[in-house]
């Protein structure tokens, strides 16, 4: 299992390599669920989020505000990569993951739903 920083690393890499401005430690405030994300680019309202145990992320988002994060997404207002660090990933695992989810955030987009990057 991947570190704090090391899962944060990998995939701030991920994003950067795709274009995206990622911000380290960003407080969110998103319909009143509030924690601070790893990474965030405010202007594509696009970011991550490795969840672990080391850094207490368990705590901050509870079952009910990430279920209040993925209606947010569903409705293309934001697009938020929550990775559980428990699944063992390795940084080849959190870099896939990552694209994958970008592949998404753009095919949605370009479906009409939210801004482009």
């Amino acid at each position: 299992m991947l570190s704090e920083d090391e899962g944060c690393a990998a995939l701030k890499r991920a994003f950067e390599g795709r274009g995206y401005t990622v911000a380290e430690g960003v407080p969110l405030d998103l319909e009143g669920v509030c924690f601070t994300a790893d990474g965030w680019d405010e202007a594509a309202r696009v970011g991550f989020e490795y969840l672990t145990h080391e850094a207490g992320d368990h705590l901050d988002l509870k079952p009910d505000e990430k279920a209040a994060l993925v209606e947010m997404m569903r409705r293309g207002e934001l697009y938020i990569l929550l990775v559980d660090a428990s699944e063992g990933d390795t940084a080849e695992d959190l870099q896939w993951a990552a694209e994958r989810f970008l592949d998404e955030v753009r095919r949605r987009r370009d479906a009409g739903g939210g801004a482009s990057r």
